[in-house]
């Protein structure tokens, strides 16, 4: 670690200088295949020609103006965002974490609105909404939460995919406003929701008058081969959070509403100063137009399928593995014991990867990856595995 920054990583002793589609190289020319894309941002992998050349000449317009003043790239990327997830508002923040921490707000304030004095979200075991200390609370990571108490109020921990303990809930608490989840937890292990529980989640919002919060931070954009997850089950949530891949590397995330959330913010009670600025929104349109373009959303769930078989195939009867589990170009390899080592191993075999909640290779491709990329993906972990059971 550089002795200047702050111990908030420790890094693999490697820096890279350029990519090309799926491929990124290290300063001494070494290649190696991303399946981890910048933990989900860099969606239309590396060196897209198309999409370089547009934010060079975006760069050379207006970067940044306040929010005093209307900005009609902000304006583009509000209609594009709303008509490809259904929901009818948005505000645009510089990251997942500021998204989610506009959903909590939304979620207090519309409690405030119905008379609870202390309203409270349901949110889960395994979840990971963000680091400050609002979504930090939110989420189900003890590990990442130690150390950072007084962790804030507000939040009620339930079991993931849990239905019981969410009807219980329901059954006992008369200051509950919403539920918050992950239709995939990411940091949690790649932990899919059934979809029976998602559904159940939506009829107890519509039953109690709650808001369904679904943080698609890591999940959304086509990502599990549709722009949400919750789309697959034909499911609509009260709000929805988007970041990481949107801006595929500029930062940006998105709070979007629908129905009675639509109107619970007023002016002075949110704000942020370089959120939804022109050259991120312009950057963010373009990359889903580039995405729209080249038909991601049917390649992600393709290669998806293709490496879950692939995986699961491979890994059936392997002593080091307990199970493959996935949905599109999301996807986790869970291990039998801690496996923070594997990145290391990896590596050195010309693979990234990464790994999450102690014991789960977590895999997301960026959605540009092509078949015979995919068979080296599972062809190199295989031999990654091996490398690792024999420690």
């Amino acid at each position: 670690m550089p002795h200047r920054l702050l111990s908030t990583y420790d890094p693999l002793p490697i820096s890279f200088s350029h990519g090309e589609g799926a491929w990124i190289w290290d300063k001494e020319g070494n290649r190696y295949l991303d399946s981890i894309s910048g933990f989900g941002v860099n969606i239309l992998g590396y060196g897209n020609t198309e999409w370089i050349n547009f934010v060079q000449q975006q760069s050379s317009r207006l970067i940044h103006v306040s929010n005093m003043y209307l900005i009609p790239e902000r304006d583009e990327l509000a209609e594009r965002v709303c008509a490809k997830t259904g929901m009818d508002k948005v505000f645009f923040t510089n990251s997942g974490s500021e998204a989610n921490e506009c959903a909590i707000k939304l979620a207090r304030l519309y409690g405030h609105q119905k008379g609870i004095n202390e309203p409270t979200i349901v949110v889960f075991d395994g979840a990971f909404h963000g680091r400050t200390i609002a979504t930090l609370t939110a989420s189900g990571l003890r590990h990442m939460q130690a150390g950072f108490e007084p962790l804030a109020s507000g939040f009620l921990r339930a079991p993931f995919d849990d239905i019981n303990a969410l009807k219980h809930i329901a059954d006992n608490r008369s200051d509950v406003v919403a539920v918050m989840f992950e239709p995939i937890q990411g940091a949690g292990g790649i932990n899919l929701a059934s979809p029976a529980f998602l559904k159940e989640i939506r009829a107890l919002c519509d039953k109690h008058q709650w808001l369904m919060i679904s943080d698609e931070v890591q999940t959304g954009v086509e990502r599990t081969g549709e722009f949400l997850t919750l789309h697959h089950y034909q499911i609509e949530a009260d709000i929805v959070t988007l970041a990481k891949a949107l801006g595929n590397g500029i930062p940006i995330g998105a709070c979007l509403t629908k129905g009675v959330a639509n109107d619970l913010f007023t002016p002075e009670k949110h704000g942020s100063t370089q959120g939804g600025n022109p050259f991120v929104c312009a950057v963010a349109n373009k990359t889903l137009e580039i995405v729209e373009g080249l038909n991601l959303v049917a390649n992600a769930r393709q290669q998806g399928q293709n490496l879950l078989a692939a995986l699961t195939e491979q890994f059936a009867h392997h002593k080091a593995v307990k199970s493959v589990r996935g949905q599109g170009l999301m996807l986790g390899i869970e291990m039998h014991k801690p496996c923070k080592a594997i990145a290391k191993i990896a590596l050195e075999k010309g693979l990234l990867v990464n790994i999450a909640n102690q014991n789960v290779i977590r895999l997301l491709p960026p959605l540009v990856i092509q078949s015979h990329e995919v068979a080296m993906i599972s062809e190199k972990l295989g031999h990654v595995v091996d490398a690792f059971a024999e420690l």
